[in-house]
């Protein structure tokens, strides 16, 4: 991400989200391209929509919940991009490193996020 970017984590998700539609479509078509294919369409895209919900959240527990379901969601993608980093399934695609990145540091914006988030339910209480 660039530094002079401004910051915004929906649209932020939702180019992380068709990034992994790419991948899943430069996967080969292989019993183990398909499978990893539909993996990372679920996982890769599922971020944006449960940060979405997060934000229409019913409660703190419920964004909460939201925010942790994102974070399992980029936890298995980044582990799927790391099977086809390793694999090496995609050849030509020097981008995959960086996806990888990013993948890391949404992690890390959500891990940070729910600890706050935990944090201010405990202060509210």
């Amino acid at each position: 991400m660039a530094k002079n970017r401004k910051f915004d984590l929906e649209d932020r998700l939702i180019e992380f989200a068709i990034r992994m539609l790419e991948v899943s479509e430069k996967l080969p078509n292989t019993k183990a391209g398909a499978h990893l294919s539909g993996q990372l369409v679920r996982s890769g895209t599922s971020p944006a929509l449960n940060y979405g919900e997060a934000q229409a959240a019913e409660s703190n527990a419920d964004f909460i919940h939201k925010l942790r379901i994102g974070l399992k969601e980029l936890q298995e993608t980044r582990i799927n991009l790391k099977i086809v980093i390793r694999k090496p399934m995609i050849n030509g695609y020097p981008e995959i490193e960086n996806d990888l990145m990013e993948c890391c540091e949404l992690i890390s914006i959500f891990a940070a996020s729910i600890k706050t988030a935990n944090k201010n339910v405990i202060v509210k209480k």
